[in-house]
């Protein structure tokens, strides 16, 4: 087994260990807005043990029985969170594309990747809006075709960001780092989508940010 079998395999079994952590404490210490009980786990998948922090620091205290703070928290912690969000109906929808793929065989324009892109942004973008749809409709009380909408109008902007950031990394990982283009029954192939979905993640901030600012999305 080569270093960067152990790395892969250390790596998403860290991935593993803190989204299973991260939801045997929200077990006890639901999370006030019901999509975030999934969003942190996810999270976790994606930042092995460094989404123990993000979520004690950030999920933690914005739990149904956190401590009431005065004031309002940081924009920059609001913005995070809310990257978060969009990205765990990314991440999700990324993790279920590329199965597809594998499991029927696909291809698009004669490569695998591309295939893998065109399911992984389906699954994404469907699992987005659905993240963003079920919060608005429990926090606005809107009608369901205004959720839609709102849900779209937040969460396309931040989902195309966050895909892009990570399609660039894959591409990168898999005509360059490891030409050998491993596959999903493959621990080097989540490891580089574990470092794929960071770098989107980093891609869709600056997008939630602007959103935010715009008052097209709610800072979380």
């Amino acid at each position: 087994m080569s270093w960067l079998d152990v790395l892969s395999w250390t790596s998403v079994a860290l991935g593993v260990l803190t989204a299973v952590i991260i939801s045997i404490d929200l077990i006890a210490h639901p999370q006030k807005m019901r999509i975030m009980n999934i969003v942190w786990p996810v999270t976790g998948l994606y930042f092995p043990l460094l989404g123990l922090w993000f979520y004690s620091a950030m999920g933690r205290p914005i739990a149904a029985d956190g401590p009431h703070v005065k004031g309002r928290a940081p924009f920059w912690k609001g913005v995070f969170v809310s990257a978060t969000h969009c990205g765990s109906g990314c991440v999700v929808g990324d993790i279920l594309g590329p199965l597809v793929v594998f499991g029927f065989g696909l291809t698009l324009f004669g490569t695998v990747l591309f295939a893998e892109y065109a399911a992984e942004f389906i699954f994404a973008y469907v699992l987005g809006i659905a993240f963003q749809y079920f919060p608005i409709r429990e926090m606005r009380r809107v009608p369901p075709a205004r959720a839609l909408i709102d849900a779209v109008k937040a969460d396309t902007l931040s989902l195309v960001a966050f895909e892009v950031g990570m399609f660039a990394w894959m591409a990168l990982a898999f005509y360059v780092l490891v030409p050998w283009h491993p596959r999903p029954d493959n621990a080097v192939f989540w490891f580089m989508m574990q470092i794929g979905m960071i770098v989107g993640f980093i891609t869709a901030f600056p997008a939630n940010w602007v959103l935010i600012r715009w008052g097209i999305k709610s800072s979380m």
